[in-house]
């Protein structure tokens, strides 16, 4: 089958991935499916290893050019992939719903949740994501949502703006940017364009690398809050691993602080164990952790990938494995 070129970006920690989820034959899930990158170099790997038979991938994203384009770059594996328009916010949902069509067990061995936005989104001028090119201002993974980052420039009061700018974008001349978008707002009218949304950013943000910088924070926090990245996320991680078979593993790419953050205590919540009240002495916990870290500390890309692929140079991959029934796992 001809593939087309792709317009979504390399996958990142390709490598990394395929050699901490895909151990056997089982279900897995790509939770962001983007153009298929990582869910085509999964599939590969089970092949290569003989765990084909017997395996299914479940692939999940909002965007439709996404799943086009993932469904050509999948056309071989037809039978053993599955791909869904949806949130993945509703995992469990879908993953019951596959397998329940399927006659399996919903017991899943890896799930894979590539955060962030895709190469594809950010240089398509009309999905409004970036400041470097002229367009609506949109930011929508899923087209079909009804909140907008002009909805949030142009409604949103100055408090509101400068809460959002340093809540999801850690940026410190926030009131001073909120302040200038409600002026700009009461003497010109609506914000209607990344690009003027973007002039108004420069004006109030020091010269140099730091309005870069700061035109960085800002559109990331505008497009933050129209898909409610950070409210679902905690959830879609607890639910993942639910999700999971016993000695089942989750690897999570972030790509900002804010992110990480948020993974990053998540697993540690859920690999500690209940050891009671302190002098206790107990031999074992009153509760063993549900998770046992795999990557003590993040993965970062290899200065040859970053190289290659710039998108990588500020991801980071965490991966965990479910225990045996809260117990601990031994995994390394």
């Amino acid at each position: 089958m001809a593939i087309t070129r792709d317009i979504f970006h390399d996958p990142v920690l390709v490598t990394e991935i395929v050699a901490f989820l895909v151990r056997k034959p089982g279900i897995y899930v790509d939770g962001t499916l983007g153009g298929g990158g990582h869910s085509l170099a999964m599939l590969r790997q089970l092949v290569a290893a003989g765990f084909l038979e017997g395996s299914l991938l479940i692939g999940i994203d909002q965007d439709e050019a996404a799943l086009r384009q993932a469904r050509e770059k999948l056309g071989e594996y037809d039978a053993r992939s599955v791909l869904v328009k949806g949130n993945f916010l509703d995992i469990k949902g879908i993953v019951t719903r596959v397998c329940s069509d399927r006659g399996v067990e919903p017991k899943v061995t890896g799930i894979l949740l590539d955060l962030g936005v895709s190469s594809y989104q950010i240089d398509t001028a009309e999905r409004g994501f970036s400041y470097m090119s002229e367009g609506p201002l949109d930011m929508r993974m899923d087209s079909n949502a009804s909140l907008r980052a002009c909805d949030i420039v142009n409604t949103y009061e100055e408090q509101q703006l400068a809460r959002l700018f340093y809540r999801y974008g850690e940026e410190p001349r926030s009131r001073s940017i909120a302040r200038a978008i409600v002026a700009y707002r009461q003497s010109h009218g609506a914000v209607g364009s990344t690009k003027e949304l973007a002039d108004i950013v420069r004006c109030n943000a020091h010269g140099g690398e730091r309005v870069i910088k700061t035109l960085s924070r800002v559109f990331q926090a505008l497009r933050i809050e129209v898909n409610a990245e950070l409210e679902v996320l905690s959830q879609v991680l607890d639910d993942g691993i639910d999700c999971l078979d016993e000695h089942g593993r989750m690897a999570v790419i972030s790509y900002h602080s804010l992110e990480d953050r948020i993974v990053k205590r998540f697993f540690a919540e859920k690999a500690r164990s209940d050891w009671g009240p302190k002098g206790v002495g107990l031999r074992e916990p009153l509760a063993w952790g549900s998770v046992t870290p795999v990557t003590r500390k993040p993965l970062i890309a290899s200065q040859q990938e970053v190289a290659s692929n710039s998108r990588a140079r500020s991801a980071k991959l965490r991966v965990i494995e479910k225990n045996y029934q809260g117990g601990f796992s031994g995994c390394p």
